[in-house]
């Protein structure tokens, strides 16, 4: 082995190190700690928020930065662990979660995408991309009912987005429902004359 394929190797074990010490972490917060480490929860996060927020020298925002880099290269799971830290040290930063539940969906993560959407939507329920993106999650999960919520909290925020409709209108499709699926669509091109991928299921629609 090469010593650029040692670098990279150990590249590799770095970012898969911190992201599964992440994890760790925010099972700690949610509660899944056995009863000797609820005993001692509080010293437990001191200690580990400290050790946390040490492996790097660099800023939440200089993070999101090398995490917007990593995935313009087509790299997901460097960008997902740079981020992972930025949420460390700015853990109500909706612009961290935002890239975190994109980039896990991204991957079809889609657990960890609703998670961290959802963390979103608690810091700020007034933010309709949040909306239509979780609902395209829970979409992908079949979970309909929850998409169909969402997407109503997003028009209910902006009822003037052609997207909204058009994603509405594919949640339809697959609720079976094309009667509703055909006025989401005629809706979205109502409101972009332009909307091409809009105009291709609509026509798939009035042809049957």
């Amino acid at each position: 082995m090469t010593t650029l394929q040692l670098i990279m190797l150990g590249i590799s074990a770095f970012f898969a190190y911190k992201v599964f010490e992440h994890i760790q972490t925010l099972q700690s917060r949610d509660g899944n700690q056995n009863s000797n480490s609820n005993q001692n929860s509080d010293l437990d996060s001191n200690n580990e928020d400290k050790g946390m927020d040490s492996f790097s020298p660099f800023s939440a925002s200089e993070l999101i930065q090398k995490a917007d880099e990593a995935f313009e290269e087509g790299d997901a799971q460097k960008s997902l662990a740079f981020l992972i830290e930025a949420d460390v040290k700015a853990p109500n930063d909706t612009e961290i979660l935002f890239k975190l539940g994109y980039i896990s969906a991204s991957i079809d993560d889609n657990m960890n995408a609703i998670r961290y959407y959802r963390r979103s939507l608690d810091i700020n329920n007034n933010d309709e991309f949040v909306h239509n993106s979780l609902a395209s999650v829970y979409r992908k999960e079949k979970q309909f009912s929850s998409a169909k919520l969402h997407l109503n909290d997003s028009l209910a925020i902006n009822d003037a987005n052609p997207v909204t409709y058009y994603n509405y209108g594919n949640l339809m499709l697959d609720m079976e429902n094309e009667e509703a699926a055909q006025e989401m669509y005629q809706k979205a091109i109502k409101l972009n004359p332009d909307f091409q991928e809009a105009k291709e299921e609509l026509a798939k629609l009035e042809k049957e």
